[in-house]
C-alpha cells in the first residue's frame, strides 16, 4: 500500500500522470494502474483528470492528507529499525521560525554535517505558527520555535534562551544612549513582523508589560527587510540579538535596551509526542542542548 500512496501522492503533487512517471521511473500505463487500485480500495474516484491536468476531488482531498501522514510514519518507522542497527544516517527533516533558522540554524547544520555525514538535513522556514503546523501534519521531524508556544498535542522544550534588542538607526539621535524608556519611543515608526511570528509576539510583549501604545506601526514579513528599513531611517523595531549580530559589529545599526531591562524569550524544539525518537533526531537535540556549533554574538 506504501508503494500506492507514494504514486498517488506524487501524482497530485507533479500534476500530471506523465510528469509522475518521470518522477517515479515507471510508465504512465503503471501510474494509471496504481491510481486505479487505489480508487477501488478506497470506492471512490479521487482525481479530476484532463488533458492538461489532474486535481484532488472531495475524497481525494481527505486520501492525500493522510497519505502524507502515513507515509511519513512509514518513513519513520523504517528509520526506527535502522537505528537499532546502530547507524547514525538518513534524512532529517527541520521546520524552523525565521530567527533561529536564518541566523543560526545553518552554523548548526554545518557542524552537524562535519560529524555526522550520513544525515541528510532538509530545511523549511516559517513562522512559529507554520512550524508547529507542519510538525502536527507530520511534514516535518523537529520544529524550533520562538516565545512561549503551548500545544498540549506536540512535545515542546526550550534549549536556549533569546535576548531582544531595540534597533534604531545611526543617524545620530540616539548614537550616545544604550538604554532609555520605551516610552520615549513610542512617537517613532515600529516596525513589526507578521501576526504568528514569535518576534512579534515578544514585540506585542514588549508594549503590553511598558503600557506604550506606538501611534505608527508598519509589518513586513522578513527580518532582512526590517533591518534593511531601520538602517534606511524608515523606524524602529525590536530584534533578537543573533539577527543584529553583523550590524552591531559593523555600525551599521544602534541597540538599545528599553527601561533597563533586557526582553529575553525562549527558542524551543517541539516534536510528536511519542516515547521513540530516531537516531538522527537524537543527535539533532543533543546537539542543540550543548549549542554545538552556535555562532558567537558580541
Amino acid at each position: 500500500m506504501d508503494q500506492t500512496l507514494e504514486v498517488f501522492v506524487t501524482v497530485v503533487e507533479k500534476g500530471n500522470f506523465t510528469r509522475a512517471a518521470e518522477e517515479l521511473l515507471m510508465t504512465q500505463p503503471a501510474v494509471s494502474q496504481y491510481i486505479q487500485s487505489l480508487e477501488r480500495a478506497v470506492g471512490t474516484k479521487l482525481l479530476e483528470r484532463t488533458n492538461k491536468y489532474v486535481r484532488l476531488n472531495k475524497a481525494g482531498e481527505i486520501v492525500y492528507h493522510h497519505a502524507k501522514e502515513i507515509l511519513g510514519m512509514y518513513t519513520r518507522m523504517h528509520s526506527l529499525v535502522d537505528d537499532l542497527m546502530h547507524r547514525t544516517s538518513g534524512s532529517l527533516s527541520i521546520a524552523s521560525s525565521y530567527t533561529f533558522g536564518e541566523y543560526m540554524l545553518p552554523h548548526l547544520i554545518a557542524y552537524m554535517r562535519e560529524h555526522y555525514p550520513l544525515i541528510r538535513p532538509a530545511i523549511t522556514i516559517g513562522n512559529t505558527k507554520e512550524v508547529a503546523e507542519m510538525i502536527l501534519k507530520h511534514e516535518a521531524d523537529i520544529g524550533i520555535v520562538e516565545g512561549d508556544y503551548h500545544d498540549d498535542k506536540l512535545q515542546i522544550e526550550a534549549f536556549a534562551e533569546d535576548e531582544m534588542l531595540v534597533m534604531v538607526p545611526r543617524d545620530g539621535r540616539y548614537d550616545h544612549l544604550q538604554e532609555m524608556p520605551l516610552a520615549e519611543l513610542a512617537d517613532e515608526t515600529w516596525i513589526v513582523r507578521e501576526a504568528g511570528s514569535g518576534t512579534r509576539e515578544a514585540t506585542e510583549r514588549m508594549f503590553a508589560s511598558c503600557a506604550v501604545r506606538p501611534r505608527h506601526i508598519v509589518e513586513f514579513g522578513s527580518t532582512q527587510l526590517i533591518k534593511e528599513s531601520v538602517e534606511a531611517g524608515l523606524g524602529v523595531t525590536l530584534l533578537s540579538r543573533w539577527v543584529v549580530r553583523k550590524e552591531v559589529q559593523l555600525g551599521t545599526l544602534h541597540m538599545i535596551i528599553p527601561n533597563d531591562k533586557p526582553i529575553t524569550r525562549q527558542f524551543s524544539w517541539i516534536t510528536q509526542k511519542t516515547p521513540y525518537h530516531t537516531k538522527v533526531v537524537e543527535v539533532f537535540l543533543d546537539l542543540l542542548h550543548h549549542k554545538r556549533g552556535f555562532p558567537r554574538i558580541p
